[in-house]
Order: structure tokens, then sequence, then C-alpha cells
């Protein structure tokens, strides 16, 4: 695979993995609902800037044990592997679940920063974050991934990563775009948990 075709799929599994809702997804939901679309937008940004951090710590992590520890990451690709395909499993199992977006009683004023906050907190403290990003980045990374790549990549993450939570934020801060994705989530988390599921099995045989 040529480092521009791994960017794309690297992006392309993030944000499968992204779309499916987690604590991450749930958190700009309930902003955007309960506060504002301002503030679901701020918590997009938060969740921007800790999907970058993560992107930038795992190439750093992968490049050091690929240099220094052959045998360690290739126990990482085959752990990362079976761990893509149990997510793959809870969410395929968790498609029917109802995704709970109702006001929850906190105060409707704006606090940009606050949500901001909130946000990033949320993401860098999701240990799912950090094993999907690790598992991923094994699968598709190049053995000696260029120099652009390094720095293009978080870069595109955190655009990628914010401008998903933006639009979670204005729709679901509106009825009907809400509605609409309600009325699909079974259908999207059975895409999302086959695709991360593919993806974990090519992790294991390439390790094989």
């Amino acid at each position: 695979m040529t480092p521009l075709a791994a960017l794309f799929a690297i992006l392309g599994a993030l944000l499968i993995g992204a779309i499916s809702p987690g604590p991450s997804f749930v958190f700009v939901v309930r902003t955007a609902v309960a506060r504002s679309r301002a503030d679901g937008l701020a918590a997009a940004l938060g969740m921007g800037v800790g999907a970058a951090l993560f992107g930038a710590l795992a190439l750093l992590g992968l490049r050091t044990l690929m240099n220094e520890a052959a045998g360690l990451y290739l126990i990482l690709k085959i752990a990362g592997g079976l761990y893509l395909v149990y997510l793959a499993y809870r969410i395929w199992r968790g498609a029917s679940e109802p995704v709970e977006v109702a006001r929850d009683g906190a105060s409707g004023r704006t606090s940009l920063g606050r949500s901001f906050g909130l946000a990033l907190a949320t993401q860098l403290s999701n240990p799912k974050i950090v094993a999907v990003f690790g598992a991923v980045f094994a699968a598709l990374l190049p053995a000696d991934p260029p120099l652009w790549l390094d720095l293009t990549l978080p870069v595109l993450i955190f655009i990628q990563e914010t401008a998903w939570y933006a639009l979670v934020a204005f729709a679901f801060s509106s009825a009907r775009p809400r509605a609409v994705y309600l009325g699909a989530k079974s259908w999207i988390d059975r895409f999302a948990g086959a695709v991360i599921g593919a993806l974990g099995i090519r992790l294991i045989l390439e390790a094989g």
C-alpha cells in the first residue's frame, strides 16, 4: 500500500469508528441538545484536539516499536486485531440500542470553554480511542512511513474528527436530522462493525 493510500485508509477507518456512537459521540449529542449548538461545536473542537493528540502519540509509539522492538510490535498487531474484532462484535450487538439524547436537566447557559474542556477530557480519558488508534495504525501504516505522512496525519485527523462531531452537533440540535440519524442507527452500526471486524481479521492474518 502506498503512503497516500494508507493515509486515506487510516482516515476512513477512524471515521467509521467515530460514526458508531461511543462516549465521545454521546457527549457531543448531549451538549448540543442540553445546552446549545455553539456548545456542541465547542465540544466538537475538543474532540478534534484530543484525536490529533492520540494520532501523534500513536505514530510516535509505533515508530519506536518498529525500530526498537519488532517482536513487541508483532504482538501489538495481533492484540490490536483481536481488540478490533471484539469491538466489532460489541458494536454489532448494540446496534439496536437507542442513543439517549433527552435533556438531562443541565443548565442551558452557554459556556464554550467548559464544553471544549469537558469534551477534550472525555476524549483523552476514553480507553477505546487509544486501542482503536493503535490497532488501525498498526494495520494500515506503512513499515517505513515518509515524514510528510507523519506530519500530515495528525492534522487531517483533527480536521476530520472536528468536522464529524460538528456535523453531529448541528444534526442533533435540530429535530428532523436527529430523527433521520436515529432511524438509521442500527444499519450504520452494523456497517461500522463489519468494516472494523474485517480490519481486525486482516491485522491478525498479516501478523501471522
